[in-house]
């Protein structure tokens, strides 16, 4: 079964809708992270939007990180179906390395960055754990949970210790499911197994997470927390392959989708820690199977494309806008920005993001990843080889990363 049908190709092999989430998504999380440096509800924009409302708006930004783990989920199943043919053909190998050379080289550069600052005593990059300092060798051990994908474990037995490094407990979720999903479609081969394995993570996450839902560093980072999130986005992969719906059904079912996803966002993660996630992820992933094959007009390519393209460096965004908001509240503590200047540090935090993203992407990120799977590829096996026609019209960073 092949699952390049699945995604409607933008420019560049891209589908517009989901990078335009995506964009969406990096930005919430980018305006959480903001808002709890430098509260930007204590702002100028209380002059024209009421309180509760700018609130719900800034934090609530985890949920942008469940939006792409099943955004994740829907992009590794369907790159997963065209690169392979199908999902139990996965060469296992073959799967890991690629994961490696994209994810590795931006994750290993931040690691490094963080670890230099904290070292030389920057306070936003430093390891501290209830207001008490850490060994600087506990360095070791916090990249290597972040390296090795227990860095959300870690988190629950510390603390939240770096303010920079702590928003890398998403890549120990993500990762720790790549490592187990090809495994599982070796080892389930039939669909009901796998449907059965489905309905499980779907109904275990939420228990969980009202079973922890006084502690976030449980009901909000833990693996079982988060792992009906990508089952639904592998589920809305599979389902995508047998609807063959109208344009206007897509459409419609798409604005659906997003307005569902506005309400489960705008009422919040508090008091909601158990469904509303469930809720987030089934209107998530509703989405992607309306765009899924949705045609991608000159008007909506025109508007969204920037955002798009925020969305295409999700990733890069995502490790290390961080560090740039953590230079910056050495510079401008919390207690020192001046009320009038939290929106325009709100712009510069985001035009020195998207910079630093835009280069570690573009003389890190790419450049090692290409090379990497150069020098791999010459040694593949005879059925590796085979894939190499159905890879190459995959964009390497289609894939859901952070």
């Amino acid at each position: 079964m092949n699952g390049q049908s699945i995604l409607q190709k933008g420019r560049e092999g891209r589908n517009l809708y989901i990078d335009m989430l995506r964009g969406i998504s990096i930005m919430l999380v980018m305006l959480l992270h903001y808002t709890l440096s430098y509260r930007l509800i204590s702002s100028p924009l209380r002059q024209w939007i009421a309180s509760p409302t700018l609130h719900a708006i800034f934090y609530n930004g985890n949920y942008g990180v469940s939006m792409f783990f099943v955004i994740s989920g829907f992009l590794i199943t369907s790159n997963i179906m065209a690169r392979y043919r199908s999902l139990p053909a996965i060469n296992v190998a073959h799967f890991y390395k690629l994961r490696l050379f994209r994810l590795y080289p931006l994750v290993v550069l931040a690691l490094a960055i963080i670890t230099v600052l904290g070292l030389a005593g920057l306070a936003s990059f430093s390891n501290i754990s209830h207001k008490n300092p850490l060994n600087n060798s506990f360095f070791i051990i916090a990249n290597l949970s972040v390296l090795t994908f227990w860095h959300n474990i870690l988190m629950e037995n510390v603390g939240y210790f770096n303010y920079a490094m702590n928003i890398y407990w998403s890549l120990s979720v993500e990762e720790v499911f790549y490592l187990i999903y090809p495994i599982v479609l070796l080892l389930l081969r039939r669909r009901w197994q796998l449907i059965f394995l489905a309905a499980i993570f779907l109904t275990i996450a939420p228990i969980y997470r009202n079973a922890y839902r006084d502690n976030e560093l449980f009901f909000m980072y833990g693996n079982l927390a988060c792992v009906d999130m990508l089952t639904y986005g592998c589920l809305a992969a599979v389902i995508s392959l047998g609807l063959q719906w109208k344009t206007s059904v897509r459409a419609l079912l798409a604005m659906l989708a997003l307005i569902g996803m506005g309400y489960v966002y705008m009422r919040g993660i508090s008091g909601n820690e158990a469904l509303g996630a469930s809720l987030l992820g089934i209107t998530t992933a509703v989405f992607l199977i309306a765009v899924s094959q949705l045609p991608i007009g000159k008007f909506v390519r025109r508007l969204g494309t920037p955002l798009a393209w925020v969305g295409s460096h999700s990733y890069e965004l995502y490790l290390f806008h961080i560090l740039v908001l953590g230079i910056m509240l050495e510079f401008v503590p919390k207690a020192s920005m001046p009320f009038d200047h939290k929106l325009p540090m709100l712009a510069l935090f985001f035009a020195l993001s998207v910079l630093f993203a835009w280069a570690a992407a573009r003389f890190v990120g790419d450049p090692l990843n290409h090379w990497l799977r150069h020098r791999y590829i010459k040694s593949v096996t005879q059925f590796e080889n085979s894939t190499i026609s159905a890879e190459a019209n995959i964009d390497t960073v289609n894939e859901s990363q952070w």
